[in-house]
């Protein structure tokens, strides 16, 4: 999809005339009652728990503390006490994009990456090989998850099949420009997958955002799209560039992404065709409580659709420095800690459907990631031996965390520390004294994933913690 123009500049900061609203006929007190008995919540139940009342102005602590202990609650019937993370590295391809996203500072413009460009660009654009090489040595080291999320790459094309077509199509309505234009060519889509695909590690990647940029120009449908990257060794779909899934936030923060009904097709599609699913939503910029409950109907309903095949609901707190919706003042800031809180609180309330809730200590550092694993949460992440996104967007909390640091706040609350496979089949309750390494991976033999002198500074920051 082509970027349509709008620019952070172009936007009001005072306040948008929103359609939805959080206003509701429904009281806190009924929707309270109604969560802890386990029943369903509708959209109005959602608004008024994640407002703490709509009858009250801001949030009211005593009313959030009965939000969060009806999600707790809910978590321990639902999972028990278990805490589990994964092994996992993040390959992003490359940073070269065109949609013009606003809350994103991930991206680098993509005519930087050309061979007739002399000015300086800070961004990246692996070949098949290099994420190949990428893959293997996390693979040596114990990883057994990839998770690879990109920016959009006018060369980036499903496969050879594909660029014919773009080549004979109209490149400015494409957003496509062939490989020989740039000074790195990224391969195709099916490239990278197979590429990414060593030995038995699990591939999570092509969102439905880069499954649309994958048939772009063609009449090609999500499900021959998923099916062709599932035989090059796709096995699971993040389901990021969700952002809000109501289309008037979207009009204002990615107006150059997919629709609701695009990305909820393409979910389904991947579904349709075999592969396993995540949930996200990215929350704290423009949108208000009415949105976010919207979302989660959505995401509650696509469950159903799909016979369960979403694993996870995760979270994702907007971090606002660095994005051009900061930059140009339309935000001064992303969620509150409370606001947090009651995301994943009334996510886990929501998502009756959906087993799993997901704190990120990439948002919310590891001491409010912790505080959220009592707030209905019970998944701490991954490793992430690479983390670009959120550092570009301003995050403060690293890109790495051992298994022994997952172990020692795991088991700081109280709670079980279990390493997990990205599908939660396989799990490995972890037992004893470190040091602790994973064991559920092709090359895993329970060592660390890096020695003492290999890890990041950042990698042990308590205090220090983005789509």
């Amino acid at each position: 999809m082509t970027n349509r123009g709008t620019s952070a500049a172009d936007l009001p900061s005072d306040g948008f005339d929103f359609a939805h609203v959080p206003e509701t006929d429904q009281s806190f007190e009924n929707a309270l009652a109604t969560a802890r008995d386990g029943e369903r919540l509708t959209v109005a139940d959602g608004i008024e728990l994640i407002t703490t009342g709509t009858d009250v102005d801001g949030i009211d602590p005593v009313r959030k503390e009965k939000v969060l202990q009806a999600a707790d609650e809910r978590r321990q019937d639902v999972v028990g006490e278990e805490v589990t993370f994964v092994a996992n590295l993040n390959n992003n391809v490359t940073t070269a994009c065109n949609t013009g996203c606003l809350f994103c500072n991930f991206k680098d413009t993509a005519h930087t990456f050309e061979e007739d460009y002399d000015g300086p660009t800070g961004g990246f654009t692996k070949t098949p090989a290099e994420s190949r090489q990428v893959v293997a040595d996390a693979v040596d080291r114990g990883i057994y998850e990839v998770t690879s999320v990109s920016g959009l790459h006018p060369a980036f094309a499903l496969d050879a099949e594909h660029h014919e077509i773009l080549r004979q199509s109209d490149w400015k309505e494409t957003n496509y420009k062939p490989p020989e234009r740039y000074r790195t060519d990224p391969g195709t889509y099916v490239e990278q997958m197979r590429a990414m695909s060593v030995d038995d590690v699990h591939l999570h990647s092509m969102t439905p955002e880069e499954a649309y940029h994958a048939r772009r120009g063609t009449d090609w449908s999500y499900e021959d799209v998923y099916r062709k990257l599932k035989d090059a060794g796709l096995d699971s779909v993040p389901g990021t560039a969700a952002e809000i899934l109501v289309d008037e936030v979207r009009e204002v923060i990615c107006p150059g992404k997919i629709g609701t009904d695009d990305w909820l097709e393409a979910m389904e599609a991947a579904a349709n065709v075999g592969l396993g699913l995540t949930a996200t939503i990215m929350y704290g910029h423009v949108d208000n409580a009415a949105h976010r409950v919207m979302h989660l109907k959505e995401l509650r309903d696509l469950q159903e659709r799909v016979d369960g095949a979403i694993t996870e609901f995760v979270p994702l707190s907007f971090v606002h420095e660095n994005t051009p919706l900061y930059e140009h003042g339309v935000v001064t800031e992303g969620a509150s800690r409370a606001e947090d809180e009651l995301m994943i609180a009334v996510g886990r309330l929501f998502l009756d459907n959906i087993e799993h809730v997901q704190s990120s200590w990439v948002k919310y550092g590891d001491e409010h990631g912790m505080k959220m694993l009592n707030c209905g949460a019970d998944d701490f992440m991954g490793t992430i031996l690479s983390e670009e996104i959120t550092k570009r967007a301003g995050g403060q909390y690293g890109e790495f965390r051992t298994f022994d640091r997952y172990v020692e706040m795991v088991r700081a609350i109280g709670r079980v520390p279990v390493e997990r496979s990205t599908d939660y089949e396989q799990r490995r309750v972890i037992e004893g004294d470190g040091p602790f390494g994973p064991e559920l991976g092709p090359q895993a033999d329970g060592s660390p994933l890096l020695a003492p002198g290999e890890l990041p500074e950042t990698a042990g920051d308590v205090a220090s913690a983005d789509d």
